[in-house]
């Protein structure tokens, strides 16, 4: 089928149903993965939702869309843009930064440069600590922090569902106290927010992959309204996929290792006999464990200084890889020898060169798909430097 071939979309209102649909609504999301099977679906959902960095610990939601509201902790506000978060956002603030002194906040969030910042408002204080807690008790007037419709508790948010109250808590039993978690949680970790059209559209270039997995049961004849929607959005060039690492031969492949995925690897438990250096790690019982072999992988990190979560920046991926690839720029093999640094070993009768490097020094690979990363910089130098930049990128609960 060539793009000729292809069926037209309504447009109508951004409708991506296929033009004369007998719908009467128009609809700019559909399912347009329907034809699979109910796991490949979930996995599809599970792709869409926000993952916590902290969990309850930190008052995030867990598996809600990634269209939702984000927490944005205070020590990032001058790194984020607020413009991105459509969905709404809310600041995170410890009692310690925001009290001068028991019952005092500081100045600059009272007459100061973040007067704007209005706890119960468009930021709330989480408590972590018990200790915390006695030295800065909440404000007489303050509340736990709440969800309300129309002026009445509820437990979701939803339309018309407003944030109420100042304050969380999430403090963990150390003696002599117990553990107390009250508050409603508040938002989903940042990095991982996508506003609704970018997070529909990464679901259709996963679904897409899916179906290039080695032995997958479906076809691209079975495929075509996706396509079409891959095609009028400019997703559907495989050799940007394949210079990504994301397809290989046409074939789905993990973009670090470039191993082919094989499409019953999406949902068998994960192992670690895959990568050198784990092979004597305890063996993964089947249901001990959540994470799949295959998941979401993204190219670029996640951080709070863009949006990554786009279609251009994911693929499956290992579970392995992903552990192991941490906070860095996954640089494929076709973009590593664009650039031309090419690193060897020096021997008696001459320099051998077996890859290339790149720029940051962070990454090699071999031209049959070896990789190597480098696990720590040189401490004292600008590399320590950028490794601490990328590393306070991350919310640390």
């Amino acid at each position: 089928m060539n793009y000729f071939e292809l069926p037209t979309l309504c447009r109508e209102y951004g409708c991506r149903l296929l033009k004369d649909h007998k719908s009467s609504k128009h609809d700019p999301y559909p399912m347009v993965w329907n034809f699979m099977n109910s796991k490949d679906k979930d996995k599809l959902a599970k792709a869409g939702f926000a993952t916590p960095r902290g969990g309850a610990k930190a008052g995030y939601q867990n598996h809600v869309v990634r269209n939702s509201q984000v927490i944005i902790p205070y020590e990032k506000i001058n790194i984020v843009s607020l413009n991105h978060y459509q969905d709404s956002y809310v600041i995170r603030l410890y009692p310690e930064q925001y009290f001068e002194a028991p019952n005092i906040p500081k100045h600059k969030f009272v007459d100061g440069e973040d007067s704007w910042i209005k706890v119960g408002v468009n930021a709330y204080i989480l408590y972590r600590t018990n200790q915390a807690y006695q030295n800065f008790t909440p404000l007489a007037d303050w509340k736990l922090r709440g969800l309300e419709k129309n002026g009445v508790p509820v437990n979701k948010r939803g339309k018309g569902v407003k944030d109420v109250g100042h304050y969380i808590l999430r403090m963990p039993a150390l003696s002599p106290y117990s553990a107390r978690s009250e508050g409603a949680p508040q938002g989903v970790f940042a990095p991982e927010y996508a506003d609704a059209e970018t997070n529909y559209l990464c679901k259709c270039v996963l679904a897409w992959l899916i179906i290039h997995t080695v032995e997958s049961p479906y076809t691209t004849t079975l495929a075509s309204h996706l396509k079409v929607i891959l095609a009028q959005e400019g997703l559907l060039d495989e050799t940007t996929y394949e210079n990504k690492g994301v397809l290989r031969h046409g074939l789905c492949s993990c973009p670090l290792c470039l191993k082919f995925i094989n499409y019953k690897e999406l949902h068998q438990m994960t192992n670690f006999e895959l990568g050198s250096g784990s092979e004597n790690a305890a063996e993964q019982i089947e249901g001990a464990t959540r994470s799949t072999l295959v998941n979401l992988f993204h190219l670029l990190p996640l951080k709070y200084d863009s949006i990554i979560h786009i279609p251009q920046n994911i693929a499956w991926g290992h579970h392995d890889c992903n552990t192991k690839l941490g906070q860095r720029h996954c640089r494929s093999l076709a973009e590593l020898q664009e650039l031309d640094w090419k690193v060897g070993i020096i021997k008696p009768d001459g320099i051998e060169t077996f890859g290339w490097i790149s720029r940051d020094y962070l990454m090699i690979r071999s031209p049959l798909g070896a990789v190597w990363i480098q696990i720590v910089g040189d401490y004292g130098s600008s590399t320590e430097t950028e490794d601490l930049k990328a590393e306070i990128t991350n919310d640390s609960p």
